[in-house]
């Protein structure tokens, strides 16, 4: 009889008890017997399963097998997040960088998918320097990347600023080996925060460079504005001088003080609507502001005197340096008079005004005087006047820049080709204007 319950066991209910407790008992000792999971098996024994004898080094093989699995997922694992950590330990900071190119065979500085543009050739050596990622090569937004001055198909520089991300202790030496001949980085240095090329500029200086015979005097007997002319024959013209070969030409001091009295006309503020390409007369964008404007310097080199106008202004628009230089040059000739220059500031048509070849235009300086008076200073930055630089980039210029423009002219004869369609162009007011090959990259092209 159970201790004080209210209820009874029938001797069947207590039997069944008996066998279920016998049940149990005999499948814990069949357990215990007959192991049969890697974990039960005692390592020290050998078991005897259906008269087959099975040693246990299968299960501490597994279990080594198990074992080193964990060990190299734990070393990947670590390794992949070193790299990651390697990834985010890069720290990007503001760096301005100088570099010089020779336009030729090139369509202009700023990118342009399917074409060959100097700013390509700059991002790719990047991306094989290890200095950015695939990502950031494809978008070149994502390292803040500017350009000081967006300079036109053939044109050179001599000296460009981009400005960009890098990481630190970023080397030239390890980009110029990813670069063509053609373009060169001069040096890279750490500028503020809130940096930018474009912005933070306040001037730029433009050289032009060209063949002193392009200021003789035309023989008025010869001359027809408007008009088609016979190129061959008027090459053949061209080529005598005084009765000498055009290469023999040199700039009198007297026809120096001419030219640089023609180029003092544009300083100042004025509009240049006629001096770029559909920008209308009331555009605000057609007033400019030059500071300078004089032929700095005539040289000779490979028997060619060469005359190097330099111009100095806040910023330029599409052509405007070159159809600059066409009007200089027609006034320099006696084709057309000084006043030429205020008809084209003043008068609401177009005009019909020729456009120099890009071989002799190039960026000279980029100028970043307030900045540099500023944080130049201040310890932590440096100026941008980049004189540390200077033997380096006037070799680059001399062995590059010149050499390719003198070779050009040689071979190609550029200016004496030009001066001969010069009478084409009427220098007054036309309804229709023929269109630039250049036209094609923009309306209007800010090379700054």
């Amino acid at each position: 009889m159970l201790y004080r319950t209210n209820y009874s066991l029938s001797s069947k209910s207590i039997n069944w008890v008996k066998i279920q407790l016998e049940n149990i008992y005999r499948r814990a000792s069949s357990v215990t017997m007959h192991p049969t999971t890697d974990s039960e098996v005692n390592t020290g024994d050998v078991n005897t399963i259906h008269g087959t004898k099975r040693s246990i080094d299968d299960g501490s093989e597994n279990e080594a097998k198990v074992q080193k699995t964990e060990e190299e997922t734990v070393q990947v694992t670590t390794v992949q997040a070193t790299e990651m950590e390697t990834v985010q330990r890069i720290k990007r900071k503001n760096h301005a960088m100088l570099l010089g190119y020779v336009g030729k065979d090139y369509y202009g500085m700023q990118r342009n998918p399917g074409m060959k543009t100097i700013e390509e050739d700059l991002i790719t050596a990047l991306l094989k320097a290890d200095l950015i990622t695939k990502e950031q090569f494809e978008n070149i937004r994502a390292i803040n990347f500017q350009r000081a001055a967006r300079t036109d198909k053939g044109v050179s520089a001599i000296r460009q600023i981009v400005s960009l991300k890098l990481p630190e202790n970023s080397n030239k030496t390890t980009i110029n080996q990813f670069l063509p001949d053609a373009i060169r980085v001069f040096g890279i240095k750490r500028v503020t925060k809130g940096f930018n090329s474009k912005n933070k500029c306040d001037a730029r200086t433009y050289r032009y460079i060209i063949p002193s015979y392009a200021f003789a005097l035309e023989d008025q007997s010869l001359l027809k504005l408007g008009e088609e002319v016979d190129e061959d024959e008027r090459i053949k013209q061209l080529s005598i001088i005084d009765g000498k070969p055009y290469t023999d030409y040199r700039l009198s001091p007297e026809s120096l003080d001419k030219l640089n009295s023609i180029l003092k006309l544009f300083e100042g503020s004025h509009n240049f609507h006629n001096f770029t390409s559909k920008v209308k007369p009331l555009d605000p964008r057609a007033r400019r502001y030059i500071i300078s404007f004089c032929c700095m310097e005539t040289f000779v080199l490979n028997d060619i005197e060469l005359a190097v106008l330099e111009i100095k202004g806040q910023s330029f628009m599409l052509h405007q340096i070159r159809k600059m230089v066409a009007i200089v040059v027609a006034i320099a000739r006696n084709m057309i008079c000084k006043e030429t220059i205020d008809e084209a500031f003043k008068t609401m048509d177009k005009m019909d005004l020729p456009l120099a070849p890009s071989l002799g235009l190039c960026l000279c300086h980029v100028h970043y005087d307030n900045y540099s008076k500023r944080y130049g200073t201040d310890g932590l930055h440096e100026t941008l006047d980049w004189k540390e630089c200077e033997e380096e980039v006037e070799k680059f210029q001399k062995t590059y820049i010149l050499q390719h423009m003198i070779d050009t002219e040689i071979s190609e004869q550029t200016t004496l080709k030009w001066l001969a369609g010069l009478p084409f162009y009427s220098f007054n007011n036309r309804d229709m204007l023929p269109v630039e090959d250049d036209e094609k990259q923009e309306a209007v092209h800010n090379d700054v």
